[in-house]
């Protein structure tokens, strides 16, 4: 099995926390997002998006988005589960899970930023304040769900670990590397604390990457 990856992809990183949780080895390919290799006709033919994560099977098949693949691990690896059984619990996960996978990521990858910059010229300096913005956006949203719904427990929903989690300590990442924080949002920063003192976790974090910037 093999994980096209690269450091600072936070939907690779939710994938290599499931693949570490259900114990699957895999091969990583990395794909240099900033010197443009995921536009050449290799990895195009792996993906025809051009965005990360792929994961390829050892028979060939190729499963892409983030969250399918987290799901299809679910299914085919079903221990330990990050859906809840119950179909009110599995509602809830998803949509917390998409909190960070449709809401606010999708708003801060690199043609989003680039193509903000490319209409209102905003600048580097514009573009950073747009990914801060929407990540303080998702967190604000996170806190106001995790801290007033009763099921929320140790972790996003109960005291197992879900999807959910594992989006929102992606969603936590993102923040941090772009010099934010989450220390004013005590509920998500208590179930991000515990999910990453868990090495499944901490080691797919994308600063333990290799290609990371050093001293970050």
């Amino acid at each position: 099995m093999k994980l096209y990856t690269y450091w600072r992809s936070l939907a690779t990183f939710r994938v290599r926390i499931a693949l570490n949780l259900k114990g699957i080895k895999y091969e990583p390919v990395y794909v240099d997002l900033d010197g443009g290799q995921q536009h050449q006709s290799a990895y195009k033919s792996v993906n025809p998006q051009s965005v990360i994560p792929s994961l390829v099977e050892d028979d060939g098949n190729v499963l892409f988005q983030s969250m399918a693949i987290m799901e299809y691990l679910d299914e085919v690896h079903p221990n330990p589960p990050l859906l809840p059984k119950d179909p009110r619990g599995r509602a809830r996960v998803r949509a917390l899970s998409l909190m960070t996978v449709a809401d606010t990521h999708p708003l801060i990858v690199p043609r989003v930023r680039n193509r903000v910059d490319a209409l209102y010229k905003v600048g580097e300096e514009g573009k950073i304040e747009w990914v801060k913005h929407w990540f303080a956006a998702g967190l604000d949203a996170y806190e106001s769900h995790l801290s007033r719904d009763e099921g929320t427990g140790l972790y996003c929903h109960g005291d197992t670990v879900t999807m959910a989690d594992l989006c929102l300590v992606s969603h936590a990442a993102g923040t941090r590397v772009f010099k934010g924080s989450i220390d004013s949002h005590p509920t998500v920063k208590r179930i991000v604390d515990r999910c990453l003192a868990d090495d499944r976790f901490a080691s797919a974090q994308p600063l333990r990457q290799p290609g990371a910037p050093v001293g970050h």
